[in-house]
């Protein structure tokens, strides 16, 4: 299959109703006309924490969403993406927890990395930890066995918890490759066209590096995945959050990436009302990318943006996205913060809320995305402009639920009503459907405080102007009998 070049949305299993039936039912009932370029399911297996991103399994749906028929169902109107931790695994899982039981007499031991696996005598050495790029204090957690009374080291890259509930995978293993091709066979079995490799950048441990996106065996492993998605034709995603130049590698292996930097840029442009640096970005970025603006974690800082921007700016804009009532995630390695202290690796918040809930800033932002060439997604809460959810962050400790509200029936309908929310699905429906978003894609010229974009295919062709004195997009198009039309959006 194809990539559809349309508007996909990206929603968690329970947040639009609070299961995948009346999900279901929604996108039927409000958007079947909206995302045809399918939907991004987060997480929807059993899992033990981070919101569905410690899967004990993906054989199965975690019961309180639904069952696999569901996920089936939607595939039937919508192409469903779904994603794999490829690096890890839950520490409920049946398998961690026959190992934590049988400790290396389970059949299960060689999933996992055990730190003999790195250091040869099983001991962690603090100067090669130095060079990793942690995301946690330690690269590993300690466990008991319960069999022998034994402590034994395993790799965990993620986690909050001491020891973490993400256990990281050996995919040097048979029996992992194994396990991901069986993932695999049971989304295509149930109608999954899409499957996104989370975490796929930490999938290399090697001393002596940052056992961040570790070449060429990362490339080794991805064509790999690459080679069996195909032969099931799924389409696989790759989520890497690293220097622009690591995208770009990956985008020069012919892979789809995610365009982590356009979200920060369009937001730049509107508060410091300078379209150069966008501008810039939009003639030299590969389009064979996924866009966004928000998603379940925050807006990309560092690493992703990492020699692209002048730190201090940086402050001066993280400043006021703090007084708008955003929250940040910090880089935690002092070896990977910028030389001055900047440390910010995620801007957390609704895109709403840090435009100041101004609709024409919105909309613009939203325009600007999907006359960026790339396949636009569209999160849950941006869909609906929805606010900064303080009271989630206050319940659950957790910064990035500030952008992760649930929607009852009741509020996706009052949400409907309103007007930017109307503006945005008038906006949807002609990025979906006008042809010249097919064709050949130009920057044209325009002073620093606006911008000026095109697209033409045979005789369709669309403009959108914007002035950032005013945020009030306007897109000129040639309709479907040769008339001129100018629609403010």
């Amino acid at each position: 299959m194809a990539v559809k070049n349309q508007v996909q949305l990206i929603t968690y299993p329970d947040s639009l109703g609070g299961d995948l039936k009346t999900l279901n039912q929604v996108l039927l009932n409000y958007f079947t006309d909206i995302f045809k370029g399918g939907v991004h399911i987060l997480p929807p297996f059993p899992s033990s924490g981070d919101r569905g991103f410690a899967p004990l399994s993906y054989l199965e749906i975690e019961p309180a969403f639904g069952t696999w028929k569901d996920i089936k169902a939607i595939g039937e109107n919508f192409d469903v993406l779904v994603d794999l931790m490829v690096n890890h695994i839950s520490r409920q899982s049946e398998y961690f927890q026959d190992f934590l039981k049988k400790g290396r007499k389970s059949e299960y031991v060689d999933l996992f990395i055990t730190l003999d696996k790195v250091w040869e005598d099983g001991n962690p050495v603090q100067d090669d930890i130095n060079k990793m790029f942690l995301r946690r204090s330690l690269p590993y957690s300690t466990f008991t066995i319960e069999e022998t009374g034994e402590e034994e080291k395993v790799w965990t890259t993620f986690g909050k918890t001491d020891p973490s509930e993400q256990i990281d995978l050996d995919i040097k293993s048979k029996k992992v490759k194994q396990l991901i091709t069986d993932f695999f066979l049971n989304f295509k079995e149930n109608n999954v066209k899409i499957v996104r490799l989370d975490a796929v950048g930490y999938v290399i441990k090697k001393l002596g590096t940052s056992c961040f996106f570790v070449e060429p065996e990362i490339y080794e492993f991805l064509d790999w995945v690459l080679e069996l998605a195909k032969s099931l034709d799924i389409e696989i995603l790759p989520e890497v959050h690293s220097h622009y130049t690591i995208q770009n590698k990956l985008s020069e292996h012919g892979y789809w990436i995610y365009d982590f930097i356009l979200p920060y840029r369009i937001l730049d442009t509107l508060i410091n009302k300078s379209s150069i640096a966008l501008i810039d970005y939009l003639k030299n970025r590969p389009h064979n990318q996924f866009t966004m603006l928000d998603c379940h974690d925050g807006i990309p800082v560092k690493p992703d943006l990492d020699d692209l921007i002048d730190t201090t700016e940086a402050r001066k804009l993280v400043d006021v996205c703090l007084q708008r009532g955003s929250n940040l995630s910090l880089i935690l390695s002092d070896e990977h913060k910028s030389k001055d202290g900047f440390d910010v690796h995620q801007i957390r918040c609704s895109y709403y809320s840090v435009l100041n809930n101004d609709d024409d800033a919105y909309i613009s932002a939203r325009a600007i995305q999907f006359f960026t060439p790339g396949i636009p997604q569209v999160y849950y809460v941006g869909l609906l402009a929805g606010e900064n959810d303080y009271e989630r962050v206050r319940e659950t400790g957790e910064g990035r639920e500030i952008n992760r509200h649930n929607y009852s029936l009741m509020e996706i309908e009052k949400s409907l009503e309103k007007e930017v929310v109307k503006r945005l699905l008038k906006l949807i429906r002609f990025r979906n459907d006008y042809d010249a978003f097919n064709g050949e894609f130009k920057v044209l010229e325009s002073n620093k405080d606006e911008i000026y974009l095109s697209w033409e295919k045979d005789k369709k062709r669309c403009t959108l102007y914007i002035d950032f004195k005013t945020n009030r997009p306007v897109i000129d198009y040639i309709d479907q009998d040769g008339k001129y039309i100018q629609y403010y959006v």
